[in-house]
């Protein structure tokens, strides 16, 4: 599998709606992995906007300063996330990547050509809308813009585009997003400009191959990333011969995604992406997370509160598939002392004391198997909320169990087969909170590990109580 997020913008750092995305998709590349399926996962930074070049002339600094201050802050999500990522693509500086974008643009020049373009445009989208207010709601005014550009002739491509979708060759999920990329194609595409003056660029951005006055419509060059990342044999490894090539997004971009990404590559002749997972946002008192929402939607500020597991345990436990989640600290407090300290860590120290005083330490064998846990086919359906839900419940089946079966109350015999099972419950859970939560997993499997267990300590701290995770 080859799995790539989107690439944001570097205007400022990071905020929490980022750390989902990423989060979502190291849960699928630590899961695929774990069934020995090769992967490659992706992430980056978008460096050559507009939106970068304004923010850096609001703080009085070089563009690239900005750009690599703040593209600095988006790899770092590595540590404080868990994240397992195997390539991360600045545009800016990436080796390859503008000699990347320069053969799209050529392989695509019989569908190029120049005329005057007049439109308002929204900065925060990097996009041309017909009308305002912008639809995604950045608030600053849409700007009219006046210049000769380069367009891109995406009308030709409007029935291809619709079999291609309507086939299941490319996949959209979940099914309403994919209703939507359908509606928006079969209404009928316009052509589309893909390219800005480098004059309003302020130079900044990839010129036009043999147009220097012209550089490349920011989109154009962020979405080729996907492909300019692979180097070498790796292009014919995961792009041509790869077979699931999956891109996750926020429902923002999705038109770039869906239809003018496959458009452009139908163009070049190059192998399309077989699949796009589109989540929805997440919100702070019922708005949209921004760059410019603060401290509440640091990611990197909430890790230090609460912990790792904490954070992660929120974006995959309450984010639904569709429909937008609110955040606030006591949600993500809540959730970890009730799933986390409450019912996974009561459950490992619960058995492992019991195996202490009853069997001095000593793991027997498992007296049965409890329930299966479903995880697989929510994660095909990037159901995450539902795949989260699946392992937890086998932490409630398993302390049902323990009240089912009460081992104080049994003989030498009855004890060794209820704890048995209940230890190898502990391990099965290690194993497939592994994707989801991979410290808390490697804390669990090293508390029930070995043929005499460790002496069991606290797993969790009650955030409630305690006021952060330590």
């Amino acid at each position: 599998m080859y799995l790539t997020t989107t690439i944001p913008y570097v205007n400022a750092r990071p905020h929490l709606g980022h750390a989902l995305e990423l989060v979502q998709a190291d849960v699928l590349a630590r899961h695929h992995r774990r069934r020995g399926e090769p992967v490659r996962f992706q992430t980056g930074t978008d460096d050559n906007s507009l939106k970068n070049v304004l923010a850096a002339e609001a703080a009085g600094v070089p563009v690239q300063e900005l750009v690599d201050r703040n593209a600095a802050a988006f790899e770092g999500l590595r540590g404080p996330l868990d994240l397992s990522f195997d390539s991360f693509i600045r545009t800016s500086v990436h080796p390859g990547h503008r000699a990347g974008v320069e053969r799209i643009w050529e392989a695509t020049r019989h569908d190029l050509y120049q005329r005057h373009y007049e439109g308002l445009y929204c900065v925060g989208c990097e996009q041309f809308y017909p009308e305002g207010p912008c639809p995604d709601g950045h608030e600053a005014a849409l700007q009219r813009v006046s210049e000769q550009n380069w367009f891109f002739r995406l009308s030709r491509y409007q029935d291809a585009l619709s079999e291609l979708i309507r086939s299941g060759r490319l996949r959209i999920e979940p099914v309403a997003r994919r209703n939507e990329v359908l509606a928006f194609i079969e209404a009928g595409l316009d052509d589309l400009s893909v390219s800005r003056s480098a004059a309003r660029a302020r130079g900044w951005g990839i010129p036009v191959p043999g147009d220097p006055d012209q550089v490349v419509y920011v989109w154009w060059d962020a979405l080729a990333n996907y492909v300019t990342a692979l180097e070498g044999d790796d292009y014919d490894r995961w792009w041509v011969s790869e077979r699931r090539k999956v891109h996750l997004m926020g429902k923002g971009v999705i038109r770039f995604h869906a239809v003018y990404w496959p458009a452009m590559l139908l163009s070049a002749g190059r192998p399309l992406p077989t699949e796009i997972f589109v989540h929805d946002y997440l919100t702070v008192d019922g708005r949209k997370i921004s760059k410019s929402s603060g401290g509440a939607a640091d990611p990197v500020a909430l890790v230090d509160a609460y912990g790792v597991d904490a954070v992660r345990w929120w974006l995959l436990r309450e984010v639904p598939r569709v429909g937008d989640a609110d955040f606030t600290e006591e949600r993500l407090v809540a959730r970890a002392d009730e799933d986390l300290a409450n019912g996974l860590g009561n459950l490992v120290n619960r058995v492992a004391t019991m195996v202490h005083r009853f069997l001095d330490g000593n793991v027997p064998p498992a007296g049965e198997e409890l329930a299966a846990v479903p995880v697989d086919e929510a994660l095909e359906a990037f159901d995450f909320r539902r795949a989260a839900t699946a392992v937890w419940a086998l932490v409630e089946e398993a302390n049902r169990y323990v009240e089912r079966t009460r081992p104080w109350q049994r003989s030498r015999a009855g004890q060794e087969a209820a704890l048995g099972t209940l230890v190898h419950a502990c391990r099965t859970l290690a194993v497939q909170l592994e994707p989801f939560l991979p410290t808390a997993a490697a804390r669990v499997a090293a508390a029930v590990a070995g043929e005499r267990l460790p002496r069991p300590e606290p797993l969790f701290r009650r955030l409630a109580t305690a006021g952060a995770a330590g």
